[in-house]
């Protein structure tokens, strides 16, 4: 016989079993109490019931016996109640299946005949698979005072954004999408808490944040919290977000005004889809505003909005959106050892006309410069004299800044200054090493340049240039004149840990042409023949010309080198190498 004994004192709350049951080996035979948690006191053996030595209420010590068993083979078990179904969770699993979109395909349908896609699609597609990790899923509308639980429940999931990390490409990134389907994206009170939540976490890991904005602004009828929050202004997720130093990503699809459009008006890159509409304010704030009524699709399209300098990326979907941000993840996230095998280059030689005056495409010198389908270019749609992007050079994850030689033969004007400059700091905040590719004459001049505050937007080129904290290196590759070749080397050509020029290079302090016609304009007005006039000028340029060529500004130390363009891969590799390591050994 077997005589089961107490461990410690209890309470003997439950006896399941009476004398001559046959038990199984497990089965539980009675249940104590101590410090209000019940434990179960189960068999060690199969046999029958012999003894049972206390009842229900007896207080016993650590020895006292409870039960004796005479063991023996056992045909019969007496069922657990562990094994029978458990409401618990039962009611756990409707609740979280409230939270997927099978529980609410007439909107589902509707997103996707509207051409959209739903929160949970972005999430999967974003993140590698069963990767995300959920942030406040359960989160409601703060509506219990005047609304029944079971319908804010079925209706109002998440408080109408999804929040949480995972991975993507292997790299961990945390992502807030709003979901339009609950309460038109408006944002909540428990909306802004998950933001806040999530913000926290993202800037105690340095983690990059990709933001899905879609929808209005405040909610006001969050009746919960509505009698303590008169004007929602103590409001803390927008500056937050604003502050987080990580890479931010803001895909813009549909209607996005107010709370949303302010988000992601302040995130580093912004892509939006064909089918958006992004403003400061919707038609309900705007016919409030007493300013009449106007639909929600004539408030900043985006192919509007391409052209104010919003967007750094108009894609036609969802889909194209969410790979493009994949993308820059990856540029922006995963510097890569360099990698010899990505060789290429041939044909940077004939990328510049022979002809001194002739336009060509400076993208086609980007791109050979680039690793191959490595170069993705922002802001096409503004500043159009400057090349913006990023790319990789032999692995090599970089910005790129470039003159635009088919616009306004390279000038630079007070767009592609505001986009410069916004690209520097953009690659400065992302730790990026830049390449610059010059070919400008100067800064664009004239009385309706200037009207349009030249001044004050190309100072901010120099104020960016002399921030930027990483590894720079200039590439000459025609014109280099006067501030704005300058301000294309990060404030002067001592400022690049590496300058160089490709032999067509020509430097100067204003345009070679310019330069002539003003400090030889008494010289040449005495020549009364216009031919012979015209042959001292071709021959006086000329001459500043030989002076200002590459080889010979090289000489005399203008830049550091004039290299064979076929070479530039590897010049800009071993630069910005040599860069690094002798940063990494000095932090070391």
């Amino acid at each position: 016989m077997t005589t089961l004994k107490a461990e410690s004192t209890a309470i003997i709350s439950e006896v399941r079993v009476k004398e001559g049951d046959a038990v199984s080996q497990g089965a539980v035979l009675l249940v104590t109490e101590l410090m209000k948690m019940q434990h179960e006191i189960r068999s060690q053996i199969s046999g029958l019931v012999q003894a049972i030595h206390v009842a229900p209420s007896d207080e016993v010590a650590s020895g006292t016996p409870l039960i004796t068993l005479l063991p023996g083979d056992v045909a019969t078990e007496i069922s657990d109640a562990s094994d029978a179904e458990r409401s618990d969770l039962s009611a756990y699993d409707e609740r979280m299946a409230l939270l997927e979109d099978t529980a609410r395909q007439d909107a589902v349908a509707k997103r996707h005949t509207q051409g959209g896609r739903t929160a949970r699609e972005n999430i999967a597609d974003l993140f590698d698979k069963d990767s995300f990790q959920e942030y406040g899923a359960l989160a409601i509308a703060a509506q219990r005072t005047q609304r029944p639980l079971e319908d804010l429940t079925n209706r109002t999931q998440g408080d109408g954004i999804i929040c949480g990390i995972g991975t993507v490409n292997g790299r961990r990134v945390a992502a807030m999408v709003v979901d339009y389907m609950v309460m038109a994206g408006t944002q909540g009170y428990n909306h802004h808490r998950k933001m806040d939540r999530l913000i926290d976490v993202a800037t105690r890991d340095s983690l990059p944040i990709v933001l899905f904005a879609e929808g209005g602004g405040g909610r006001p009828n969050d009746y919960d919290v509505a009698p303590l929050m008169s004007a929602w202004l103590n409001v803390t997720s927008f500056s937050r977000f604003a502050a987080h130093k990580g890479p931010k990503i803001g895909i813009a699809h549909g209607f996005c005004f107010a709370g949303n459009a302010a988000l992601f008006g302040v995130c580093d890159i912004r892509i939006a889809t064909k089918k958006s509409w992004i403003g400061m304010g919707g038609p309900a704030m705007i016919e409030g505003g007493g300013l009449g009524k106007v639909a929600a699709n004539e408030i900043g399209p985006s192919d509007v909005q391409v052209k104010t300098g919003l967007l750094d990326l108009l894609l036609d979907d969802e889909a194209a959106a969410t790979q493009a941000t994949k993308q820059i993840l990856e540029l922006s996230l995963a510097q890569t050892p360099p990698d010899p095998s990505l060789e290429r280059g041939e044909n940077l030689q004939n990328i510049v006309p022979t002809d001194r005056k002739k336009a060509y495409d400076m993208r086609d010198a980007v791109s050979a410069i680039a690793d191959p389908e490595s170069f993705l270019e922002i802001g096409q749609g503004f500043g159009f004299g400057a090349i913006c992007g990023f790319a990789r050079v032999k692995g090599r994850a970089v910005g790129v800044f470039a003159n635009n030689p088919l616009h306004l033969g390279g000038a630079i004007d007070g767009d592609a200054s505001t986009k410069g400059a916004r690209f520097l700091e953009l690659c400065d905040k992302w730790r990026l090493p830049m390449v610059t590719l010059c070919d400008t004459p100067g800064f664009m001049v004239g009385p309706d340049i200037e009207e349009a505050g030249q001044v004050a937007k190309v100072s901010r080129l120099f104020v960016a240039g002399s921030r930027f904290s990483q590894s720079l290196v200039t590439v000459i590759l025609r014109k280099g004149y006067g501030l704005g070749a300058m301000a294309m080397a990060g404030g002067g050509f001592s400022r690049p840990v590496y300058c160089c020029a490709w032999p067509t290079g020509e430097v100067g302090a204003m345009g070679l042409e310019g330069a002539v016609r003003l400090g030889y304009r008494d010289q040449l007005s005495e020549i009364a023949d216009p031919k012979a006039r015209d042959i001292e000028y071709r021959r006086l340029v000329d001459k500043l010309y030989e002076r200002g060529s590459a080889l010979n500004a090289a000489s005399l130390l203008e830049f550091d080198a004039v290299i064979d363009p076929k070479t530039t891969r590897d010049v800009i590799d071993k630069a910005l190498w040599s860069d690094q390591a002798a940063n990494l050994k000095v932090i070391n």
